[in-house]
């Protein structure tokens, strides 16, 4: 292992705001994390597979009021997005250090407001579907820990993940879906501010478009 890993690794443990295996809060925060982490009632916003977390910390830069958790399974990757918040003083973000697998083991029924998937590995490959994020296996797990309006965003440059995406959201019943396939050439443009993951900073300055989409799920008991 390299040695900035372990730099990265030593710092997770001493981070208020990265919760790990062997932190007190680690085991019992599920349904807890306003009371117990960010101390406050607002809303709770994720990114999944947040990676250096730089939608998670750019994200909680613009909406102060809001409460921002990156989720990743890699600890040196969060741990810049630990550091940044630290040096930009922001309180209202933290890190998970999880498989997405086990969301419902972190997050009570209705605790999360709103879902970012920001360019997640498509998993192109027939017998590797089940891993996308967007797969109904997955959707089921954030419909679970959602508010009944709950949002839920998808960037990805994949068309086929993205096609894919769409028609299980139908499947789903997601409502008030707005989607394009050219995110800045489109009028949802200015909700993202700017901001870019490093994937999508590559992907665009090499003229790919951008694909996004957002919406929410219709709860269980939602009559047709």
């Amino acid at each position: 292992m390299s040695r900035k890993k372990l730099i990265r690794f030593a710092k997770n443990t001493l981070a208020t705001n990265v919760l790990e295996v062997g932190k007190p809060l680690y085991e019992n925060i599920k349904g807890k994390w306003n009371d117990s982490l960010f101390f406050n009632s607002n809303p709770i916003v994720l990114e999944l597979a947040c990676g250096k977390g730089e939608y998670t910390v750019g994200l909680a830069q613009v909406f102060p009021e809001k409460n921002f958790i990156g989720i990743d399974v890699k600890g040196d990757r969060i741990a810049v997005g630990s550091q940044q918040a630290f040096d930009q003083g922001l309180t209202n973000v933290a890190f998970l250090r999880t498989n997405i697998e086990f969301l419902q083991n972190f997050f009570a029924e209705g605790e999360v407001s709103e879902i970012w998937i920001t360019f997640p590995d498509p998993f192109n490959l027939k017998k590797r579907i089940r891993r996308r994020l967007t797969h109904p296996h997955f959707l089921e797990k954030y419909r679970s820990v959602m508010c009944s309006e709950g949002l839920l965003h998808l960037k990805t440059d994949n068309r086929e993940l993205f096609d894919f995406t769409l028609e299980e959201l139908s499947a789903f019943g997601f409502r008030d879906l707005e989607s394009t396939y050219d995110l800045y050439e489109s009028d949802l443009k200015a909700e993202h501010f700017g901001i870019k993951t490093r994937f999508e900073q590559i992907f665009t300055e090499k003229g790919f478009p951008v694909h996004y989409l957002k919406g929410r799920f219709s709860r269980q008991n939602d009559t047709a």
